[in-house]
């Protein structure tokens, strides 16, 4: 039998399957709604504090997060940001929209494989919800920005982080006394507890679900 001589083999390319796991995971980009921490390290209080407020991640890659923000940072500046899934995240601010900024993020290579891999995992498993207990449904709102109408009439804007006909969670570059009334869009109520990243606020009356939407996010900014 001929045997071709191995001038005429072809040369044959052997794959490496780690390199191309580590390739397609690297590709990965998921439309989300993550709830988070962040703070902007330019943004000092009058006791030299950086104030930590609530966040919402929509768009995240290996690469970059597009976040939705009650209060925007400056192109360039750092951002640190905590997430229950993925844990604590530094970038910078390379864009800013109405609702917030994209940031790029900080890793070393092997790190950002990690995280490649656990926003696969999340893709896979976002659906696997945890039941939820309270009196009342508490729903995220799918836009967050509302406002705050103080005692004094001063208003300030709000991110509202979830809302129910009872009462809601919201996050804003404000840290009221427990007890305080206000408003969150039309709706009266008072804070009833501090939590990181935000206060919780009961509402003076109960709200109807066919309305409580329209009237918490029925901004009106002076």
């Amino acid at each position: 039998m001929h045997r071709p001589s191995p001038d005429m083999m072809p040369d044959l390319v052997w794959a490496d399957p780690v390199a191309e796991d580590a390739s397609r995971l690297r590709s990965i980009s998921i439309i989300a709604s993550i709830p988070g921490r962040y703070m902007l390290t330019r943004r000092i209080d009058a006791n030299g504090n950086r104030r930590e407020l609530s966040c919402r991640v929509v768009r995240l890659s290996p690469y970059e997060m597009v976040i939705v923000a009650p209060l925007n940072g400056s192109i360039g500046e750092r951002v640190i940001a905590n997430f229950m899934e993925f844990g604590r995240i530094e970038g910078t601010i390379v864009k800013t929209h109405d609702l917030g900024f994209v940031m790029t993020l900080s890793m070393r290579e092997a790190e950002r494989d990690l995280f490649a891999a656990k926003i696969a995992w999340y893709e896979k498993h976002k659906n696997h919800d945890v039941a939820d207990n309270r009196k009342f449904k508490r729903i995220v709102p799918q836009s967050p920005h509302s406002t705050i109408t103080l005692a004094d009439g001063d208003t300030i804007g709000a991110f509202v982080i979830d809302m129910s006909v009872s009462g809601c969670g919201v996050s804003a570059d404000i840290e009221p006394r427990l007890g305080e009334p206000l408003a969150v869009g039309k709706i009266v109520g008072r804070v009833v507890r501090h939590f990181p990243g935000g206060f919780g606020v009961k509402f003076i009356e109960t709200q109807s679900p066919q309305t409580l939407e329209r009237l918490l996010f029925a901004m009106e900014l002076k």
